[in-house]
């Protein structure tokens, strides 16, 4: 039996949650779909439960309390939600195939608003594959969703927010890293200067330059880390973990010497990239983003897919971050209202209005990071001898060697030697895979493409298909 709704939201992060609760206010039926317990998703993982935890938002801090009021009032909107789901098909006609509590149910919606966020880049580094090695949103959904922090040999290795949010979240805690190993370059720094005049300007009808708070929040997280004297390294190059049937040690090059810190457990992280699968699995038209060095669905202002009825809001669109995400899903939502007849245009812009400001004011501090914190050149483009390919064990010089021998791009790939055929289905080789063959070819990445993608985008059992076939 089809349900029917109004908009479906997939995600229930910060672009989703708002996405739902101006669609719900607007007078939409809503249903909402996430895979997690609760709402949230990664940045405020477990914020209704840390509310009677002061010690936790301690810990944490007010970024993420902040996403307290978001939750509270996307429960009151009226949205229906269900946690738990698993959506593992969208179809151009904008139906939803989910599985929940052991079955699978579809969906039809007169738009479908995507807000699946984004996902750490993956650091393809020798040893990256032994047990003890996470990244650093792993390390922090341990610490959001269960209060878990190791309490000795933990590292942390690579660049940007996250990763000092984190070493400083740890500090909180009481069990601050053992090391931070940063992969950021003088070169990046000075790359990243010319920025900063646009980063702290405030963009016209906004209350403040939201670039500047953000700016004031990096700089005081840097100096209560370096207050702490904790164990930093700069400008760190050539990381390698090593160990037999677990993490033992990381070496790696700093200021021209080569170093070597005991570890029981290391969290590598260079970045996040916009969450494509779904978007890939429609059939949305792609752009190469070679800033961000990943690959982002073409959208428009509205956050319309070149898919009819199909939206995107939040970090599936773009990396700009939860406040930016939050912006981006109330403006979708009031297109897709829009969409469906329920304000007509002249309601859509003028109700928008606050948001689009809101979102180009998070947004001002974009450039400034990416040029900050590019991902190194070896992650990109790792060694032969490193796996790439975790599911089917591939290493670079097997991407390599098959492009040199005619193959063309990422789909060619899987024939050659099963990559992306694995269990994430090219979510961990995916861009790896492109970067590898396109400078193997000569051509850009965008012109070598990304995996296809097809259903089913999460697993799905034979069992849950026959129950909903019994139901219909």
């Amino acid at each position: 039996m089809t349900a029917t709704c109004d908009i479906a939201v997939i995600g229930a992060g910060p672009a989703g949650m708002a996405a739902a609760t101006v669609a719900a206010e607007g007078g939409a039926t809503v249903m909402v779909f996430d895979e997690q317990p609760a709402p949230g998703g990664q940045i405020y993982r477990s914020i209704e439960r840390a509310q009677g935890s002061t010690e936790l938002q301690r810990i944490l801090g007010p970024d993420y309390a902040y996403g307290a009021a978001l939750v509270e009032r996307f429960r009151a909107s009226g949205a229906g939600y269900a946690p738990g789901s698993s959506v593992w098909q969208i179809t151009p006609e904008r139906e939803v195939w989910a599985t929940r509590a052991g079955r699978s149910e579809v969906t039809q919606a007169g738009a479908v608003i995507l807000a699946t966020g984004a996902m750490e880049r993956p650091v393809p580094v020798p040893g990256w594959t032994l047990p003890g090695v996470m990244t650093a949103g792993a390390v922090q959904i341990l610490l959001k969703s269960s209060g878990l922090i190791a309490t000795e040999g933990l590292v942390l290795a690579g660049c940007g927010p996250l990763l000092y949010l984190l070493a400083w979240q740890l500090l909180q805690a009481g069990q601050p890293p053992s090391a931070i190993l940063d992969t950021a370059t003088r070169a990046d720094e000075f790359r990243a200067v010319r920025h900063l005049p646009a980063a702290m300007r405030r963009p016209l009808s906004a209350p403040r330059a939201e670039g500047l708070g953000y700016l004031r929040k990096g700089l005081s997280l840097r100096l209560a880390l370096r207050r702490a004297r904790l164990r930093m390294f700069r400008t760190v190059t050539d990381v390698q973990i090593e160990g037999g049937t677990s993490v033992e040690a990381v070496s790696f090059c700093s200021g021209g010497a080569i170093y070597r810190v005991p570890a029981r457990l290391v969290a590598l992280h260079e970045g996040v990239i916009p969450a494509q699968q779904a978007t890939r699995s429609l059939g949305c038209d792609h752009e190469w983003d070679p800033v961000q060095h990943c690959f982002r669905p073409v959208l428009d202002r509205w956050g319309n897919t070149s898919m009819p009825g199909i939206l995107v809001a939040g970090d599936a669109g773009g990396i700009g971050g939860a406040r930016a995400a939050e912006h981006a899903g109330r403006i979708a939502a009031w297109e897709a209202l829009h969409r469906i007849g329920r304000i007509d245009e002249f309601q859509r812009i003028r109700y928008a209005a606050p948001d689009v400001v809101g979102r180009a004011s998070h947004l001002a501090i974009r450039p400034l990071l990416d040029a900050l914190y590019p991902p190194p050149a070896k992650i990109l483009r790792p060694a032969d001898d490193v796996i790439v390919c975790r599911c089917e064990e591939i290493t670079a010089g097997q991407v390599r060697d098959v492009a040199r021998r005619g193959c063309q791009g990422p789909n060619q790939a899987k024939s050659f030697l099963r990559a992306g055929m694995g269990p994430c289905q090219g979510r961990m080789c995916g861009n790896t895979v492109s970067e590898l063959i396109a400078a193997e070819r000569g051509v850009s990445v965008g012109d070598v493409g990304y995996f296809r993608i097809r259903p089913p985008l999460k697993p799905v059992t034979l069992g849950e298909l026959a129950v909903m076939d019994v139901a219909g």
